[in-house]
């Protein structure tokens, strides 16, 4: 494995980080796998040396953030680990055979975005769930254009100070919005955002045009979601999966189906599997590895369910691309509507 700072922080992460919301009740998602299967990934993800666990207070209504928080104090020390997750949507939401209480899913106020209110009372909640004293990497899972930057940051910076949060994170949003909320920190002094998970693979490369180029610019890390694009860059997804084909996950991924299934997104991925063929390895090693060598990427959040799907990922750092790979995977390639932001 290997550890590189995240963005100018001080903090080490590996350069693969697992991606916990796969895991919880398949009541919440079809295709989510128990903590049986969990625990089997996680080991395998420590034992390879990852050290940064990425969940989400939304995830299987809190249960992913409780198998999270369960796992890594078995397997890990606290101290040597990184977990990570994220605020922004209501965590209280019904779903057939869930956890939730609530009568009807009609909208209640208070219960997301980014108010002082609820990022307080999000935290605490997520520290409960997780076992934990503290978050290592608190991320705003959406932006939220109804609460001023400055009150979001505040109350972002008062958990720093507390102690409950060692850094700040944000997720997919507008480049101008992030740039704005960095400004709101940097004018009261308070803690800034050290890096940014967004939205980035080989069928969806917007993120090129600005939120890269000002992450780097501006040294923050860059830890991008969905790097194999649901598993749409694996290479076994069919239009016809739309009309009922394919797996589990392929079936019911709406996302995935929004997302990917253009003819030019088929096209990225029969060039990515002609290339991983004749380089004699797997679509998503390839994919992982065109990720992992572009510039200010530092950690790729990899979704495995099954403890080799890590071990993919990790031969990624292995594998060196030449000028010729980067322009095969590229050349497809046409520019996507928007996707991910809230």
């Amino acid at each position: 494995m290997q550890y590189v700072n995240l963005g100018t922080s001080g903090l080490k992460v590996s350069r693969i980080a697992l991606g916990m919301m796969t895991f919880g009740t398949p009541e919440w998602r079809p295709w989510v796998r128990d903590e049986a299967t969990a625990r089997e990934v996680v080991r395998r993800a420590i034992e390879l040396g990852v050290n940064v666990f990425d969940t989400a207070d939304l995830y299987s209504a809190g249960l992913s953030e409780e198998i999270t928080g369960r796992l890594v104090r078995e397997f890990a020390r606290r101290d040597e680990v990184v977990v990570a997750t994220k605020v922004f949507y209501p965590v209280d939401i019904a779903f057939k055979g869930g956890r939730s209480t609530s009568p009807a899913p009609a909208p209640r106020p208070n219960l997301g975005g980014l108010s002082r209110k609820h990022i307080l009372a999000a935290a605490d909640a997520s520290l409960r769930r997780l076992g934990t004293d503290y978050i290592d990497l608190y991320q705003l899972h959406r932006f939220d254009p109804a609460t001023p930057v400055e009150e979001t940051m505040a109350a972002l910076d008062d958990l720093v100070r507390a102690g409950k949060v060692r850094y700040l994170g944000a997720s997919s949003m507008w480049a101008w919005q992030f740039a704005k909320m960095q400004r709101a920190a940097e004018r009261s002094g308070g803690a800034k955002f050290v890096s940014m998970q967004n939205h980035y693979n080989l069928a969806y490369r917007e993120e090129e045009r600005e939120m890269i180029p000002y992450c780097r610019d501006s040294g923050v890390g860059i830890i991008p979601w969905s790097p194999l694009a649901r598993g749409f860059l694996a290479g076994n997804r069919k239009p016809e999966d739309r009309q009922g084909g394919g797996d589990s996950r392929a079936r019911t991924d709406d996302l995935a189906q929004q997302y990917y299934y253009r003819s030019e997104d088929f096209e990225v991925v029969q060039s990515l599997s002609e290339r991983a063929a004749a380089l004699g390895v797997s679509n998503a090693t390839l994919a992982y590895a065109w990720l992992l060598q572009r510039p200010g990427v530092t950690a790729p959040i990899v979704g495995a369910s099954k403890p080799w799907q890590v071990e993919e990922a990790v031969k990624a750092l292995d594998l060196v691309l030449g000028p010729d790979d980067v322009k095969a995977l590229e050349a497809p390639y046409r520019p996507h509507f928007i996707v991910g932001h809230a």
